[in-house]
């Protein structure tokens, strides 16, 4: 009978473990600085000032820049930092870290195959790629459309980077959806909600965030921040025809001679955006993130507001 009653017990103790929830971590609170916000602010009114003739709106238009100029001791300003905004491609950077943090648990196998779609996911921007890495670290698959009971499962391991983030004090995001180049189908259809309720969701006060501690080598190892820099790394003299380059496309046209530039861009019919942390040949380095709405053929929005920025963050004490 006691016996009994052990397994009993340690059963549910399992279930329990299972089903409580990952309690969130208080939210990083990066100090923010009201010179810097001067910085954001000018940038924001003169790029909507500039861009006011193709109806360009306040409202389609969200910046946040940290300024790591002392890495120890960062500040931070935004202007519509904490909207929740479609990210396109920009999703993939979470997608990213947390695979290095199920690698780094030892909860997946790292393998050629692996290495192979990080790559391509990061530095060819593949849906592809996107696709087989959220298999991997979600243990879900796309397909047919499933009962009920079994759609609550799978959206349940379908959300674990969610839980993830959330863990960190990551908040008003939502990263649990698959890229795509036309259309999502069967399950991935059913888990966006209608309308789209349960898509991908970034703030560019988050996606802020985690681009500085890669670059800070805060996230996940200092080891392996290392290596997601090396696949981030951009070259903005780079001579191309595309002008969807992640290399010169977006902020990397904005940048002078010399400036070292590491990115994740997104882009899709309506959506425009850059991930960015640069370090000026002049000893500045900041993070930059610039997320547009509504306007995914003007191509000169983000790199107006890296000049606007550049300009501001030079004088900037």
């Amino acid at each position: 009978m006691i016996r009994h009653t052990s397994k009993l017990f340690a059963a549910c103790l399992a279930v329990f473990i299972y089903v409580t929830p990952i309690q969130p971590q208080t939210p990083v609170k990066i100090p923010a600085s009201q010179t810097l916000q001067v910085v954001v602010d000018e940038a924001a009114r003169s790029t909507l000032a500039k861009f006011a003739e193709k109806k360009l709106e306040g409202n389609q238009l969200a910046i946040t820049l940290i300024n790591l100029r002392d890495p120890a001791h960062p500040t931070m300003a935004s202007y519509r930092g904490n909207e929740r905004i479609y990210p396109a491609s920009v999703v993939k950077l979470f997608f990213f870290v947390a695979a290095h943090r199920w690698l780094e648990d030892k909860k997946i196998e790292d393998t050629a195959e692996l290495r192979r779609a990080l790559k391509d996911m990061i530095i060819d921007s593949s849906n592809e790629a996107t696709h087989y890495i959220v298999d991997v670290v979600t243990h879900t698959t796309s397909g047919y459309e499933l009962p009920a009971q079994e759609m609550k499962e799978w959206q349940h391991k379908r959300d674990a980077v969610n839980r993830y983030f959330s863990s960190l004090g990551y908040t008003n995001i939502n990263v649990n959806q698959k890229t795509h180049c036309e259309d999502a189908y069967g399950r991935e259809r059913v888990s966006r909600e209608p309308n789209g309720a349960n898509r991908n969701k970034l703030t560019t006060d988050a996606t802020a965030r985690l681009m500085m501690e890669v670059a800070t080598l805060k996230a996940v190892t200092p080891d392996r921040s290392a290596q997601m820099m090396g696949l981030l790394k951009r070259d903005p003299s780079r001579k191309t025809s595309d002008t969807d380059s992640q290399d010169t496309g977006f902020s990397g046209s904005a940048l002078p001679p010399g400036t070292k530039y590491w990115a994740k861009a997104g882009w899709t019919s309506t959506t425009r955006h850059d991930a960015t942390y640069i370090e000026l040949p002049s000893g500045e380095k900041f993070v930059l993130v610039v997320f547009t709405e509504g306007h995914a053929n003007e191509r000169e929005i983000i790199p107006t507001v890296a000049r606007l920025v550049i300009d501001g963050i030079k004088n900037f004490k």
